[in-house]
């Protein structure tokens, strides 16, 4: 493993670790040549489908593309990181189950909303307003109009600071 921060090849394990989930292995590394240290994440591989764009355009599956959608939508919010790495942990566990080879980007997208859905309501429709393009104010309103419908939600915890 090369060292972040000198790129020297000759780095060594300080201390592993087995994660809560246990799907995967966090390792402590330093570096011999700067003596920084830092960590790194292992866990399998699995083969992601490959994305249909609606162009019809295919592109490799990419989490920080997810990851980039839901901070843009979450950008002020009081939602913790470690919320946003377990929605897409919880997408990328569902897109493997479908076992399909490709998948619509509409697909991921409308997973995203129900995981934003159930995070924020204003980040949800920030995120719907751009994904479904919104051209009206009557949109907002019809989206707000669902968010506001009683239903059963499952709140987050208070953030403490």
């Amino acid at each position: 493993m090369k060292c972040p921060f000198c790129k020297a090849d000759d780095t060594a394990v300080i201390d592993s670790r087995l994660s809560e989930d246990g799907d995967s292995v966090r390792r402590r590394r330093a570096c011999r040549k700067c003596a920084k240290r830092f960590t790194t994440y292992e866990r399998v591989e699995l083969s992601m489908p490959v994305v249909v764009k609606a162009t019809g355009h295919r592109v490799p599956y990419d989490r920080e593309k997810i990851r980039t959608g839901f901070m843009r939508a979450l950008h002020k919010r009081p939602v913790p990181t470690q919320y946003v790495d377990d929605a897409i942990d919880r997408i990328e566990q569902r897109l493997m189950a479908l076992g399909e080879r490709e998948v619509g980007s509409r697909i991921i997208g409308e997973m995203v909303m129900r995981e934003l859905k159930k995070m924020d309501d204003v980040a949800y429709i920030r995120f719907a307003s751009v994904y479904e393009d919104f051209q009206r104010v009557d949109d907002f309103r019809e989206k707000i109009r669902e968010v506001k419908r009683p239903a059963r939600r499952v709140r987050r915890p208070a953030v403490r600071s």
